[in-house]
């Protein structure tokens, strides 16, 4: 159960946002994550059952997309917009996750579980809508930043090679 933490986890500690407040958002949803796990832990608890994380091929994709923007040749608020991007993939796959097992709970009479997961969808939806927030102040850095330069044009937001004579 402790994976979901875990690929948090290596996310944060790989993203480089130049955004104060995106790293703060992110740094946030990290400590919320672990209260989501928690959450789980309990659910499976009471069901007399034993958490045991399952490889996801989804989520491994996410992560994937969103480690290939940190490993790019962005920065600033470009890279900070790819990040947001990344990001609101996972909460959107986490949403629906979320938004099944609670359908499910609900079916089988289990209103406390369902209670619990409808904590964590509300948490995942409000941070989804903190970052798009936050997209539309970086989208438009990102527009404004580094003006294209004469000779060797470079685009905004792109680390570009310094060349040795």
């Amino acid at each position: 159960m402790r994976r979901s933490a875990t690929i948090t986890q290596e996310l944060l500690s790989l993203q480089t946002a130049s955004a104060t407040e995106l790293q703060q958002g992110f740094e946030k949803h990290l400590k919320q994550t672990e209260v989501h796990v928690q959450r789980l832990e309990e659910i499976f608890q009471a069901l007399g059952e034993s958490p045991k994380g399952k490889k996801c091929v989804g989520m491994e994709g996410l992560v994937k997309e969103g480690s290939e923007v940190m490993e790019g040749a962005f920065e600033g608020a470009v890279l900070d917009s790819g990040l947001i991007g990344a990001a609101r993939r996972v909460e959107h796959y986490e949403m629906a996750a979320y938004g099944t097992v609670c359908a499910i709970a609900k079916v089988l009479g289990e209103t406390k579980h369902a209670s619990l997961l409808e904590q964590t969808i509300d948490e995942e939806t409000e941070t989804d809508e903190k970052l798009t927030e936050l997209a539309e102040t970086i989208n438009t850095q990102a527009k404004e930043e580094s003006p294209r330069k004469e000779q060797g044009e470079s685009k905004p937001g792109v680390k570009t090679s310094k060349r040795v004579a």
